[in-house]
């Protein structure tokens, strides 16, 4: 990884912390070899002149050990779907930060959490975001150092394994350290497993839907010269469970970034907002936008318009806008006149009917090639509401031997990040009874269970969750089958043959194919299975 040095001091701060000596973006500092990012400056979002002297023609590639993809079922999680939260990070334009958090812990009903260098800044930003409006009960600040405001490009994607959220973590595409690692610190915190994919990007340029589909531009290939096209696509099939397209990209004279939420935003599972551009049309960037309507229309979804312009040097763009619950907020500009606002405004209710959109100027984040969606990232409500949830990662089902004992890993997951143990059970019945394997473990892990001799048609292994609530849930495996020497005619295996089992047998009079009645195997549930039954009743 590359050095970072954190420097607080000779740094003129406004009662902001805004970042004073520039009205634009700033450029870290190269010193002894090494880059200083300064306290609160307003770093842009694109490589700057300093970091690509320092990089003089390395690539950045993946430092870190590749993960495996989640070994569970996996969901992509949409922008559009219930949130729990908004990430931010304390890293200058702190006065928009704060009108951010205030819409999102009020209007939008949901968590900000902010990422702070110490634990002075912390209360700085905290007191901040109250003054501006925010509630103070959502306001969650996390210590540890970030290099820079661009969280959209390297904080954490969400995805569901299972009803679990865990982590993408992808490595970020500049040499800023402190932002590469956050991701790790993150997932530790709140209780969240952390997979590390082997593509180098910014998370910018990357949108999905909540079906499976996502899209990205050509930029990517260039930042993975070591992959082909399909490597590329192929890994975030792997890991996330999508699709996805490549777009052209805008030329860096539009988009300094060549990012894709500059200038698409999907909100539905088959809506999307696509950038026009009214005073340059026929344009390279008018002629991207107008393909991606024809694709996105082909796919037959319904597709939304709103303005965008590119002018001295800045590309001014309503479509990087945050989503978060019932709120919506929208990028507006002083440089542009209020009727394209208003043209915004108007395109954003129609594809995101019942929503409160809340206009903020973000001029100055424009300047640094970036607006407010680039400077947030999203986390996805918790799957099981107020009772935790668990995934079996190791699928567990089908004919089992007695006593057989297997590894099994599992996650689990709370809506307080408040998981306290984990019981590993098995249930000889279909769930009506269970027996505890394992007891106490760690929210997360690997254990290997021993499942008793107790044969049964019925068996069913489950991971159950407890926070510190008393609340409980948790996953549980696919049938299992434990074959032994028990009694005949025992056909739900709970060790007896009693009328339960003479009532099942009934219940499945005249089956032919999977019959668990099937007592003497003979391919078909009738009469002779009855007898067996009835010879052995009570034993």
């Amino acid at each position: 990884m590359f050095a970072s040095i954190i420097v607080a001091t000779a740094i003129s701060m406004s009662a902001s912390g805004d970042f004073q000596g520039a009205s634009g973006p700033v450029e870290p500092i190269l010193e002894d070899g090494q880059l200083v990012f300064p306290e609160g400056a307003r770093i842009p979002k694109y490589m700057t002149e300093t970091e690509s002297r320092f990089l003089d023609g390395r690539l950045i590639t993946p430092p870190r050990a590749v993960t495996p993809p989640p070994a569970g079922p996996v969901r992509g999680a949409s922008e559009y779907e219930d949130m729990q939260g908004i990430l931010l990070a304390w890293e200058g334009f702190t006065s928009t930060i704060a009108q951010m958090a205030a819409a999102i812990t009020t209007t939008g009903n949901a968590d900000v959490f902010i990422a702070c260098d110490s634990n002075s800044e912390a209360n700085t930003a905290r007191n901040s975001c109250i003054s501006a409006g925010a509630d103070p009960d959502r306001v969650i600040t996390v210590v540890r150092s970030t290099n820079t405001v661009w969280i959209r490009d390297y904080g954490p994607r969400y995805v569901f394994e299972g009803d679990c959220r865990v982590i993408i973590d992808h490595t970020y595409n500049r040499p800023r350290p402190n932002d590469n690692a956050y991701n790790s610190y993150f997932g530790s915190q709140f209780g969240h497993a952390v997979y590390e994919i082997p593509l180098t990007h910014g998370g910018g340029n990357y949108h999905l839907n909540g079906v499976g589909r996502s899209a990205a531009t050509q930029l990517i290939l260039n930042e993975n010269p070591g992959l082909s096209e399909s490597q590329v696509v192929d890994y975030w099939r792997q890991y996330q469970n999508v699709e996805t397209y490549l777009h052209d990209a805008f030329p860096t004279s539009v988009d300094y970034t060549q990012h894709i939420d500059m200038w698409m935003l999907m909100c539905g599972d088959e809506r999307i907002i696509i950038s026009d551009w009214p005073t340059q049309s026929g344009t390279i960037q008018d002629q991207i936008c107008d393909a991606a309507v024809v694709y996105y229309e082909n796919l037959g979804w319904e597709v939304f318009r709103t303005p965008a312009f590119a002018q001295g040097g800045t590309h001014y763009t309503y479509t990087n806008m945050v989503v978060c619950n019932d709120v919506i907020l929208l990028p507006e500009y002083n440089d542009i006149s209020n009727t394209y606002d208003n043209q915004a405004i108007a395109a954003v209710e129609a594809a995101m009917p019942g929503r409160q959109v809340v206009p903020i100027i973000c001029d100055s984040l424009a300047y640094s090639a970036g607006v407010m969606h680039c400077i947030s990232m999203h986390m996805p409500a918790h799957a099981g509401g107020i009772y935790p949830t668990t995934c079996l990662q190791t699928p567990v089902q089908g004919v089992i031997d007695p006593d057989d004992c297997l590894q099994i890993s599992y996650i689990s997951d709370d809506d307080e990040f408040d998981v306290v143990s984990v019981d590993i059970e098995f249930s000889v019945d279909d769930g009506d009874n269970w027996e505890t394997l394992e007891a106490n473990l760690d929210p997360q892990g690997v254990r290997t269970v021993c499942l008793p001799d107790t044969p049964t048609n019925q068996g069913r292994l489950r991971v159950l969750a407890r926070d510190g609530d008393g609340n409980t849930g948790g996953d549980i495996s696919g049938p299992i089958i434990i074959e032994g020497d028990g009694i005949q005619g025992d056909v739900d295996g709970d060790g007896d043959v009693d009328v339960e089992d003479i009532l099942e047998i009934l219940s499945q009079w005249l089956c032919d194919q999977d019959c668990s009645a099937d007592v003497d195997g003979n391919g078909a549930v009738d009469v002779t299975d009855i007898l067996l039954a009835l010879a052995n009743y009570g034993s």
